[in-house]
């Protein structure tokens, strides 16, 4: 029959049958000699493993009750490791199994950091944790805070729950290692000796008097503004600069996608040099995403960098790289510009003409009318603005731009003239661009019906092009507009000076001298 003893041990009592009394004395005596060479810190070595090995014995513990026996004392050695293990620690080791038992990391608990804290040291612990930096945490917490303001938050609730690691051993585990004899000796000697740099590093040489004091401590309160005042620039930066590269990301890849993977895209509106371009509309993509998103990327970095210290420079190759390929795509935008530009350096017409027979007799009207099918308005206005719409299964440019003039004839027959203008790299492309355009107007009875629009090449978007069309009536013809050619009638001239926009649902007669009014009111005359 073995004697109970009742210990104390890291704080807690325990009841141990004398052997493993025996034994556990001799193991902490064993470690104690370890480290008399060098008392450094031994006190609180010693007081971190007698806390461990509470921690493990109170697992093994199911009734209070229940004595420690000799086998739960050999678990408890075989899981901390002899104090030999560790003794010649730089050199080697022999016994490969024991060590490999005692380094081996444990699975991580997650932990308050007071050694690495803004706050409360919620965010380093966090990055401990999943083994990151701790800026990537507490930028989360800065998007979550103005993004709503849920990172105060969370970061208030995982501050009361989480506990602050005080101990070797809590700080061990928020870190991942194993709490055994080596790591709780190495984790106490290493804060020992950043204790020690700081007390090396202070000048104790001179006494201060108090108003140099003051102006020590005035200088640290304007030094924290100034610093606080750059942690909110480099904040504002890379919320600027994350919130530009994001929107040229989905933009850039909703853009490209449509042309490789062969999406519509007809409710885009391109910028003017992205059309009629010999580079495919995914490198264009590409090239802006460079040229303009590189600059935001390195003002992201500045403001990461003035948030933490941490955050490591590009090497020298990597910056002249990147500096390379943003050249080399201001350089590809000069030649779009180049290209753009070339491509409407001159005008050019195409003209058709032909003459038409009416009844002199009867009065000729003059409409404008639409195609529904294409795209549906309930009012046809002249403007400079382009549409996508498909004719045909075919994408073209829809235009409203056209003109309607009225000349006297100088024959005796009717005609009418369909002028279309393009722009192009020179006169015959220009000209090649303007017999492209496609109008159509028809004549039915004495009723002129003239399409108030005209598809082109979705190329050709931004070319200024227009169509003209001109009426020429011999004398004595008697022509009516309608509501429709309200906006389309281009500087008339007759005899009254009447505005084009009065001159609708009014009746004229072509004279030698213009045209006249027959019905006008004499308000609508200009004096």
């Amino acid at each position: 029959m073995n004697k109970t003893i009742n210990i104390n041990l890291g704080g807690f009592f325990f009841h141990i049958d004398e052997i493993a009394y025996q034994v556990l004395k001799r193991y902490l005596e064993s470690i104690a000699r370890s480290l008399s060479d060098d008392p450094q810190g031994k006190n609180e070595i010693i007081s971190d493993i007698e806390a461990r090995i509470s921690e493990l014995l109170s697992e093994k513990i199911a009734d209070e009750r229940q004595v420690i026996n000799e086998g739960d004392i050999n678990d408890v050695i075989t899981i901390m490791g002899q104090p030999e293990d560790y003794a010649d620690a730089d050199e080697g080791y022999t016994n490969h199994d024991t060590i490999y038992q005692a380094r081996k990391s444990t699975s991580k608990k997650l932990f308050r950091d007071g050694d690495d804290k803004f706050l409360g040291g919620v965010a380093s612990g966090i990055a401990h944790y999943f083994d990151i930096d701790a800026i990537w945490v507490r930028l989360i917490f800065i998007l979550f805070t103005l993004g709503g303001g849920f990172g105060v938050l969370i970061y208030i609730v995982l501050w009361i729950l989480l506990p602050e690691a005080k101990t070797t051993a809590d700080k061990l585990k928020m870190e991942g290692e194993a709490v055994n004899i080596d790591n709780i000796e190495k984790k106490i000697r290493t804060e020992f000796e950043n204790v020690s740099d700081k007390i090396k590093n202070a000048d104790y040489s001179k006494a201060k008097s108090g108003f140099q004091d003051f102006l020590d401590t005035l200088g640290k309160i304007i030094l924290s503004v100034f610093k606080f005042i750059g942690k909110f620039i480099g904040i504002l930066l890379m919320f600027i600069s994350a919130a530009v590269l994001l929107t040229f990301v989905i933009g850039g890849f909703s853009i490209g996608s449509f042309e490789i993977l062969g999406i519509s895209d007809d409710y885009v509106n391109y910028p003017p040099f992205f059309y009629d371009s010999i580079i495919p509309l995914w490198v264009l993509t590409v090239l802006a995403f460079i040229s303009i998103g590189f600059p935001f990327l390195i003002l992201f970095l500045l403001g990461l960098r003035i948030i933490s210290t941490k955050v490591k420079q590009f090497s020298k190759t990597t910056n002249l790289t990147l500096l390379g390929i943003w050249i080399i795509a201001l350089l590809a935008w000069i030649f779009v510009a180049i290209e753009f530009n070339s491509a409407r350096a001159t005008h050019g017409s195409k003209i058709q003409k032909q003459t038409f027979e009416f009844s002199a007799t009867d009065t000729l009207q003059i409409k404008m009318i639409n195609n529904e099918n294409l795209i549906y308005k309930q009012y046809l206005r002249r403007n400079h603005e382009h549409e996508i719409v498909f004719d045909n299964d075919i994408e073209k440019t829809y235009s409203n731009n056209i003109r309607v003039s009225i000349k006297q004839s100088e024959t005796e027959f009717a005609s009418i003239k369909i002028r279309k203008e393009s722009e192009g790299k020179n006169r015959n492309d220009a000209i090649d661009n303007a017999t492209e355009i496609e109008y159509d107007f028809k004549i039915t009875d004495n009723t002129i019906l003239l399409d108030g629009y005209f598809l082109s090449s979705t190329n050709h978007m931004h070319k200024d092009e227009n169509v003209t069309i001109t009426l020429y009536l011999p004398t004595e013809t008697s022509i009516y507009f309608t509501k429709s050619t309200g906006s389309f009638l281009d500087d008339i001239y007759n005899t009254q000076g009447i505005y084009d926009g009065d001159m609708v649902e009014q009746h004229f007669i072509m004279t030698k001298e213009g045209l006249e009014c027959t019905d006008c009111n004499e308000e609508l005359y200009r004096k």
